[in-house]
């Protein structure tokens, strides 16, 4: 099975059984099939998704393969091919039945900025984030930073406060008003998406680029010339 088709079995259960019997037996040498397995299966969201128990199997199967390379795993003559394409599929069926739940999940996640019935307040979110910060907890201090910003921007009666608003609505909505920062909250946006909602860490250095431009922003006035208003708190 190739990677488009694994792929295509990660959508549809139990294609890859029918794809495996289909498709004309393939005889890979040892080197590529070692180079199929190694490639496929190091995807991230199979290493985001697996156990620790497919972990340890990986890592053994990792160890047999380097010691066919190595010469040390068969006698000679034996067909060591057929058996490495057997257990590439046989792991490549067990990731991905592993894997759909929890990557199906992270597609339907709403990625909102806030989670229900948030009324936590900027200076709230704020101490939060600094709280985080200084423990070494960047993910969540990059989170709650950025929650900060929106939350001020709304605290200001720049946004208008919307249940289910996006970091990607909550940039672009500011960047109206806050034009000179619009790349800076765009980066910001994708920031916290990656590490709320992906699987993305974060560093020291993404905490201070956010808290910067939290800074930035309550300095700033907001300019409603030219503006459209859905999610802005226009002045009448």
């Amino acid at each position: 099975m190739n990677a488009r088709q694994a792929l295509f079995a990660a959508d549809w259960p139990g294609s890859a059984l029918i794809l495996l019997a289909a498709e004309p037996p393939v005889q890979p040498d040892r080197d590529e099939a070692r180079r199929w397995a190694v490639e496929e299966l190091s995807k991230r969201e199979y290493r985001d998704a697996e156990p620790d128990w497919l972990a340890e199997l990986w890592r053994q199967f990792l160890d047999w393969l380097q010691s066919l390379g190595d010469g040390q795993a068969t006698a000679e003559g034996t067909p060591t091919a057929p058996l490495i394409g057997i257990g590439i599929a046989v792991l490549l069926g067990v990731a991905i039945i592993l894997a759909r739940p929890r990557l199906n999940t992270r597609r339907r996640a709403p990625k909102e900025v806030f989670d229900a019935d948030d009324g936590v307040t900027a200076a709230a979110y704020r101490r939060q984030a600094a709280a985080a910060a200084a423990r070494g907890d960047w993910p969540a201090a990059v989170v709650d930073q950025f929650r900060a910003l929106v939350r001020s921007a709304e605290d200001r009666a720049v946004l208008e406060p919307q249940p289910g608003r996006t970091a990607d609505e909550a940039a672009e909505q500011l960047s109206r008003v806050f034009r000179p920062a619009a790349g800076r909250l765009a980066e910001a946006a994708r920031v916290f998406d990656s590490v709320r909602y992906g699987s993305s860490s974060a560093e020291a250095a993404d905490h201070a680029a956010m808290a910067d431009l939290d800074s930035t922003l309550d300095s700033l006035t907001p300019t409603y010339a030219d503006s459209a208003s859905a999610g802005l708190a226009v002045p009448k």
